[in-house]
């Protein structure tokens, strides 16, 4: 079809009709997208580039206030801000004083060493990293490598590294890789002491023992480094290293001797193994200072295990656990009965076999017929109802009174954590049946320091002296600062404590309860004890067994040292001279050979145990 347009017809438009006679019709058509800026009036044009110029005046100003103010007003906080990022400050560990025993020999000390920490975020090749530090650590390359790529900015690599290692990884430069001071606390002398010394916890405090007792003492004060480091974690040759130097901590010297601890240690290991003996603890003490120069339990442990050692094991039960004496705590009634004038060694009573305390009646170790014996006698068989007997004579308040003066019912002073004062009851609340079990140790509770407390003060003519375990504190400087010796306390006379001397030297003696206690070569002069054991299934004493002791010093004509053992037996019904006697002899034997004590060469009383009784 032709589509060849009509000339005839018009073309039709739409919108508005324009006039005839516009001046529209004669403009040229305006291509689509151009402005229309031909035929703006000069005022317009002036108008528009007034607005332009300020809007770029506002821009510059806003520009340059910006400016001032990073530079000038918050430049110094932005510029301590980068330097903040870049700095790192680490620790610098002061060294933990040593412990020492009397000799000097180290029962504890501190080396150097280091922890390996890592900053992943700074790591720039885990893989060779770990490869670089899996032989240096020992760490396997695969843990290492989860270690490296870990989130955050702190993963620990390796603790305890010695410082030969710490110098080789240090001068591999690895970036994001750094150590931090982590000093090793070390126990030498393992379980001998081990009590004593206590141990550390993983901070470094100290949690038990000498350890935690003089803790402010032993840790110093830690130093502190700055520096600024690069991207890697490096720190910068020229850039900011500061360092506040560490305070080591100051040592402390014991009064114990190594030797003779191993000594001990290893007899009441002995003990604990037979068997029926769960627990043991022995103290020695010098009798003219009243220093410990020995103290130990079984079972110990080693204070480098304390994190895998059972808790209830990592006390000190010779200054902490409690029990009933037994016949060991005679020697404080009769000293009270000599003290007071109603006795002397030679006194004969008639000594039935029980009597009646209230509502109880009390009976010697076996029922008999009326024995005339000495108080020498009394005290040689360790006979419960002649030292009731006596204590009646002495009453209870003033009993109570000598018993205090002994040191029962408080504590020593100990420099040692969790020290027990025991228990003893006031005398005014005493019922009959106590007031007659008190004078024979039952019913009263002490420590095993308290009871050789007891013999130091007889075996110290009558003085008591607080035992003391730390001999000096020694600073970084070297200067020694030595701790005071307890001023001594008079409980009872020097003729008193002759008297007892005498009447304890027969224990051992021929007819005595402890033969078992006679060290070769030495007089010696101590007591037995066996003190029913409380039955925790049933809290009565039926079934619990029995607290086995011996307490004495040698040698008896001079005295020099005190032992006591203590042995807790649940399942056994043996007497403290068949079992704790030896133990303190074997001791003792030690102990006065080591220290080069010689026999006077006096011999040994002959005691009289029975006489005849004065009639009314």
């Amino acid at each position: 079809m032709d589509r060849r347009p009509d000339p005839s017809r018009r073309p039709v438009r739409t919108g508005t009709p324009r006039r005839p006679g516009s001046h529209d019709a004669l403009r040229p058509r305006r291509e689509p997208g151009t402005r229309r800026t031909r035929g703006l009036s000069p005022a317009v044009r002036t108008r528009r580039n007034k607005a332009g110029l300020g809007i770029l005046v506002v821009l510059l100003v806003a520009v340059v206030t910006k400016l001032v103010v990073l530079q000038g007003i918050d430049g110094s906080a932005y510029a301590q801000a980068a330097e903040t990022d870049r700095m790192r400050v680490f620790d610098i560990a002061a060294i933990r004083g040593a412990i020492l025993d009397r000799d000097g020999n180290p029962l504890a000390y501190t080396v150097e060493a280091s922890k390996v920490v890592a900053d992943p975020t700074i790591v720039e090749d885990p893989e060779r990293t770990a490869l670089a530090l899996t032989t240096l650590l020992g760490v396997p390359t695969s843990q290492l490598t989860e270690d490296l790529t870990a989130d955050g900015r702190y993963s620990v690599l390796a603790e305890d590294v010695d410082t030969a290692t710490s110098d080789r990884i240090t001068d591999l430069a690895l970036p994001g890789i750094v150590l931090e001071d982590d000093p090793v606390r070390l126990y030498p002398a393992g379980t001998v002491g081990g009590q004593v010394v206590g141990f550390v916890g993983r901070d470094g405090d100290g949690l038990a023992g000498i350890e935690q007792r003089y803790d402010d003492v032993l840790a110093g004060t830690n130093g502190q480094r700055r520096v600024e480091v690069g991207a890697g974690g490096v720190p910068i040759p020229a850039g900011i290293d500061e360092s506040t130097p560490a305070e080591d901590g100051s040592s402390v010297s014991l009064t114990i001797d190594e030797d003779l601890q191993y000594t001990v240690q290893q007899r009441l290991d002995q003990a604990c193994a037979d068997g029926a003996t769960t627990q043991g603890s022995a103290v020695v003490l010098d009798v003219r200072t009243g220093e410990v120069v020995a103290m130990a339990t079984c079972p110990g442990y080693d204070p480098a295990q304390a994190g895998s050692t059972d808790p209830e094991l990592l006390g000190l039960p010779a200054v902490s656990d409690v029990f009933e004496p037994g016949s060991v705590m005679k020697a404080v009634t009769l000293s009270a009965a000599i003290e007071e004038g109603y006795a002397t060694p030679d006194t004969v009573l008639t000594v039935p076999g029980h009597i009646q305390a209230g509502d109880v009646v009390v009976t010697d170790a076996h029922d008999h017929a009326p024995v005339d014996w000495t108080v020498t006698g009394i005290l040689a068989k360790s006979s419960n109802v002649g030292t009731i007997m006596l204590a009646r004579e002495v009453g209870d308040e003033r009993l109570e009174e000598y018993m205090r003066a002994f040191g029962l019912g408080s504590t020593t002073g100990i420099e040692l954590p969790g020290e027990s004062a025991g228990i003893l009851q006031d005398s005014a609340d005493w019922t009959a049946s106590r007031a007659a079990n008190v004078p024979i140790g039952q019913g009263v509770s002490v420590t095993a320091l308290q009871m050789a407390s007891v013999y130091q003060t007889i075996a110290n003519g009558g003085v008591r002296i607080p035992p003391r375990i730390v001999s000096a504190v020694t600073a970084p400087d070297g200067t020694v600062t030595s701790e005071q010796q307890p001023e001594g306390t008079r409980v009872v006379s020097e003729s008193t404590a002759q008297q007892m001397a005498y009447m304890l030297e027969a224990v051992v003696g021929p007819g005595g309860t402890a033969p078992l206690g006679e060290v070769d070569g030495f007089r010696v002069a101590g007591k037995t004890g066996t003190a029913q054991r409380a039955n925790p299934e049933c809290g009565c004493y039926d079934g619990g067994g029995y607290f086995t002791t011996f307490v004495g010093f040698a040698p008896a004509d001079a005295p020099q040292y005190v032992v006591a053992v203590d042995l807790e037996r649940p399942s056994s019904d043996a007497e403290g001279g068949q079992v704790a006697a030896p133990v303190f002899a074997d001791v003792m034997r030690y102990v006065l050979t080591a220290d080069g004590v010689v026999p006077s060469g006096t011999a040994r009383p002959d005691f009289q145990l029975t006489g005849t009784a004065p009639t009314n």
